[in-house]
């Protein structure tokens, strides 16, 4: 038996009306345009506008609660005349790059020790972490009185090992401050690294170095032509930031011995401070921070270049 079916027409339903915002959110360059703009309005403020100011006050006399005239590069002038100035350059370069170096160096070994199987490994990597995470100003303060020639427990510790006959001025003495400043910095670095690094030798699969060692590889040779070259790319990502945040350092420094003994330890950051701050000269202190921007500058573009060099191999 036949049966017709009928279908009714159904009635026809109109879209809903978009408003103005909906169809503004529904374009994907204004909604990245929105997604952005916090970022870029947090940027302008935070960077972009000290930056600009200090560029506009390296080039004038201003003191603190004085305009100041525009003078120039007279203030630049005046710092290749400064024999403090050029302390500070010396130092600066030689606290980052022997801190990078230590840095690295630790950093990168106990990644190969924390990326083996053990246990307790969370809590291991967890302790690790505990100088990066405490606050700067605290930790530099424990270390100062670590260094302290009255109560400093590396003097007991050395005196009692035999070491040493006499108190050592760890942070008086103006051969020793620059390196007693040094230890602290790498002391609060090497987390940094070896995390970051840790996470690299993450991505490594195992399975390389098991074929590398079933052909006979040795681990320093499995390290030397599958691992190192496979974390490279993020080992100098890392070393960038490190070396723009080291060249920068101010808290730990100025903590620990403010510059001192006898301008040892002074830094960009320091003297920068020392200069527009102390003095009141903020021309001058402003062009000392302006002078570091070159040498990162350089620093940040050849570091680059070669990460880009790396990944394109």
């Amino acid at each position: 038996m036949a049966v017709d079916s009928v279908v009714a027409a159904r009635p026809y339903v109109a879209a809903p009306r978009r408003g103005p915002v909906t169809r503004v959110l529904e374009n994907e360059h204004w909604f990245a345009f929105f997604l952005l703009l916090p970022t870029a309005v947090l940027l302008g403020l935070f960077i972009a506008y000290p930056f600009v100011k200090g560029v506009l006050l390296a080039v004038t006399d201003a003191k603190v609660g004085v305009p100041g005239n525009f003078v120039g590069l007279q203030n630049f002038a005046v710092l290749m005349n400064d024999s403090i100035f050029r302390i500070a350059v010396w130092n600066t370069i030689l606290y980052t790059a022997v801190t990078t170096i230590f840095k690295l160096a630790l950093g990168l070994w106990l990644a190969l020790l924390l990326n083996r199987h053990f246990r307790a490994k969370a809590l291991t990597r967890a302790f690790i972490l505990l100088p990066f995470i405490i606050p700067t100003v605290l930790s530099t303060f424990a270390w100062k009185w670590m260094f302290d020639p009255t109560f400093s427990v590396i003097n007991w510790t050395l005196f009692h090992l035999g070491i040493i006959r006499t108190r050592i001025n760890w942070l008086g003495d103006p051969q020793l401050a620059l390196i007693s400043v040094m230890i602290v910095n790498v002391w609060r670095g090497v987390p940094f690294y070896a995390i970051s690094l840790l996470a690299g030798l993450q991505t490594i699969s195992p399975e390389l170095a098991e074929a590398a060692a079933i052909d006979g590889a040795r681990p320093w040779q499995r390290f030397r032509y599958i691992t190192w070259p496979l974390l490279l790319p993020v080992t100098m990502v890392v070393v960038l930031f490190s070396v723009i945040q080291t060249f920068a350092d101010f808290q730990l420094v100025y903590i620990l011995t403010g510059g001192g003994p006898a301008n040892a330890t002074q830094l960009f950051a320091t003297y920068a401070y020392q200069i527009g701050v102390g003095t009141g000269l903020l021309g001058e202190g402003a062009a000392i921070s302006l002078a570091m921007f070159p040498v990162l500058l350089v620093v940040v573009v050849v570091q680059l270049l070669y990460i880009r060099r790396v990944e394109t191999l």
